[in-house]
């Protein structure tokens, strides 16, 4: 992509949608009022700033459209925004009704740098209800001319007109209005299939009951529809006349995700800017096949027009940045979000029970959230499946450095669930496996801590023949990312339900459990203890109840890892857009250096970790990220880190000038 050419740095593209306020027939009244709003667009840094339908003359003139005294006026309002952008950096979108081949079309032009650069007729023009628009206005299906005077020049006209910000590989876009995003095929669709990565709407869409929330879900439906940007205003209060009434809804959404929405009813309008990022878009598209497929089905020839308006200067980021991306910000959502997982956990178990005929299961449980949600999920399965809870067969395994905190919370726990349990003291059988492969138990280094890690699976394993039961696996999805695992040690089980759900998530699933699932008051009690107890592998001794070995002051903060590689993993995003990112997103809370020294260690772990996941076992996926090497993330073993951590030393030292 060419930053200079319509997109700020880092492949964002800041946007703006305007709903000023309007007189009804009252064009020059309009245009100033459009000239204020898009100047505070260009201040706030926006590339485009979209108006709404019809919004140089109001959306609701009636009859008063077939006025030429009217059309006359809107000309030469066209011809003062003309002028108005000749040294501004921003380009508008304005609704103008236009008169070509004897017909009279709903249209938007696009205006900028003292040019009209096109003007794009409505396709699908409404007759149904409240609406009225086949009075006035012909289809842009209707259209025959591809270029009409307009305003003292000659602009390209029709519905196959997309426009490229900056020209050549710059930012392509594509505008419809109204009624044409209700339709079965949008021409948003067609435009996207074309190559346009972000989409502006004009629209004049009145208010009723439950209405608002309708357009909000069809503008968030196309945007994930046709992977793209898209932008949408519609007019305001002022409208309001005879039986409908207006609000002024503005919205700019991206893939799915709302950015920025604008509050209705406000009589002063307002303007929502936000940044797209375009880098999301084109990652998603690549990575989607069956988008391009649509091309075959759908090509259509579109005319492509070159706005060279460069960028604006990045003034930040308008946008959020959520820290915590596995984990809704809304308690509402996150505990849908929670039930939905812990479904999708227990529903994979259950398969793999059914299908291998099994009515056993083993877990090793530490007394920590991993061990918990595991034991939680399997709890689940087994009472859906009418099987006994005694049937499930849990196994504490104390070590050298096993506190008496997560002892104590491993058995109460099991208790409490009314599942199995037995402790298996494995100190005497690793420090005879010490005297044999000669490891002083003095020097706690890796080969000290993955003994016990291993013998432990193996007291697993080894139980499970006995019983024709399956080790259910703990390790979760951060863990596998950054090879925090002991090969052949907790990195195996039979089936592992946590390999979808990363730390972050983990926590809130117990939690969600310990509120909506658990009523026996024991249980809630140790529950609440397990979620305060810090993370730690326990595999180096510690002091009566405390922990000394907690994983986070050795790799790093999980919500940090898990940041990361949810923008690697998703969304392809380099090491320097990550860091980027992450400095909106946690603030004061961490410095640049720091972010910078974690992220080092993480793209480190990740590449020299995947051969561990390339024989990772079984287990469910629950959301957009996946390691398993037989579905989502495949890589090579041995793939180099140079070009990674270089991007990162780079972007430090950028930061630094």
């Amino acid at each position: 992509m060419n930053h200079a050419s319509g997109s700020i740095s880092r492949g964002f593209l800041r946007v703006a949608a305007a709903v000023p306020p309007v007189r009804v027939g009252d064009v020059s009244y309009n245009i100033k009022r459009m000239q204020e709003f898009a100047t505070d667009a260009e201040k706030k840094g926006a590339t485009v700033v979209l108006f709404p339908e019809l919004s140089v003359t109001g959306y609701t003139n009636g009859d008063l459209f077939q006025q030429r005294l009217l059309l006359r006026a809107v000309e030469d309002g066209i011809e003062t925004l003309r002028r108005f952008t000749k040294k501004k950096r921003i380009v508008m979108i304005v609704g103008v009704p236009v008169a070509s081949d004897g017909k009279l079309f709903n249209c938007a032009a696009v205006i900028g740098r003292g040019n009209a650069y096109g003007i794009i007729p409505k396709t699908y023009i409404p007759g149904y209800k409240e609406f009225y628009e086949e009075r006035w206005f012909a289809s842009g299906r209707d259209a025959r001319a591809v270029a009409v005077s307009y305003a003292g020049t000659t602009v390209p006209f029709g519905r196959d007109l997309l426009f490229r910000l900056g020209g050549g590989d710059g930012v392509t876009f594509g505008i419809e209005i109204c009624e044409d995003l209700w339709t079965p095929v949008p021409p948003s669709s067609l435009q996207a299939l074309a190559g346009a990565v972000v989409v502006f709407n004009l629209s004049a869409s009145n208010e009723l009951v439950a209405k608002a929330e309708y357009r909000r879900e069809l503008v968030s439906q196309q945007s994930t529809r046709a992977i793209l940007g898209y932008v949408y205003t519609s007019c305001g209060v002022h409208e309001s006349t005879t039986d409908v009434v207006f609000g002024g809804h503005a919205m700019i959404a991206e893939n799915g995700s709302m950015l920025s929405e604008s509050k209705r009813f406000q009589r002063e309008g307002e303007l929502i800017v936000s940044d797209i990022d375009l880098e999301h878009v084109r990652h998603d598209r690549e990575k989607t096949t069956s988008f391009g497929e649509g091309v075959h089905e759908h090509a259509l020839s579109f005319r492509r027009i070159d706005v060279p308006v460069a960028a604006p200067r990045s003034q930040g980021l308008l946008r959020t940045v959520h820290a915590h991306p596995f984990v809704p910000s809304d308690g509402l959502m996150r505990a849908r979000r929670s039930e939905e997982v812990f479904s999708i956990q227990v529903a994979g178990l259950a398969k793999r029970i059914e299908h291998a005929k099994i009515r056993h299961c083993i877990i090793g449980i530490s007394g920590g959230l991993d061990s918990t949600l595991a034991l939680l999920v399997a709890v689940k399965t087994f009472s859906l499946l009418h099987y006994p809870l005694k049937n499930i067969h849990c196994y504490t395994m104390p070590g050298f450095g096993t506190t008496r905190r997560t002892r104590s919370n491993a058995e109460r726990l099991c208790k409490a669930l009314g599942v199995g349990f037995e402790e298996v003291d494995i100190t005497k059988s690793v420090s005879a496996h010490f005297m044999d492969i000669k490891q002083d138990p003095r020097l706690h280094d890796v080969a000290y801590q993955n003994a016990q890690a291993r013998y432990r699976t193996m007291v697993l394993m080894d139980k499970a023949n006995q019983m024709s039961g399956l080790v259910v696996g703990t390790g979760d999805l951060s863990e596998i990312a950054l090879g925090w695992n002991t090969f052949s040690g907790d990195h195996i089980s039979h089936y592992d339900v946590n390999a979808g759900v990363p730390k972050t998530l983990v926590r809130y699933l117990v939690g969600w459990v310990l509120e909506r699932q658990v009523e026996n008051k024991e249980a809630q009690h140790v529950l609440g203890d397990i979620l305060d107890t810090p993370i730690s592998p326990e595999l180096v001794k510690g002091r009566g109840m405390g922990i000394t070995q907690k994983t986070e002051n050795i790799i790093g903060p999980y919500e940090l890892h898990d940041f990361f590689l949810y923008h690697f993993v998703r969304w392809g995003s380099s090491p320097r857009k990550i860091l980027f990112l992450a400095g909106h997103a946690f603030g004061k809370r961490y410095t640049a250096r720091e972010i910078k020294k974690w992220l080092t260690l993480f793209i480190s772990r990740f590449f020299g970790n995947q051969w561990k996941r390339s024989v990772m076992p079984d287990g469910p996926k629950v959301g957009s990220v996946s390691l398993s090497p037989r579905g989502d993330w495949r890589m090579p073993s041995d793939a180099e880190t140079h070009l990674w951590l270089k991007d990162i030393e780079g972007s430090l030292k950028n930061s630094s000038a």
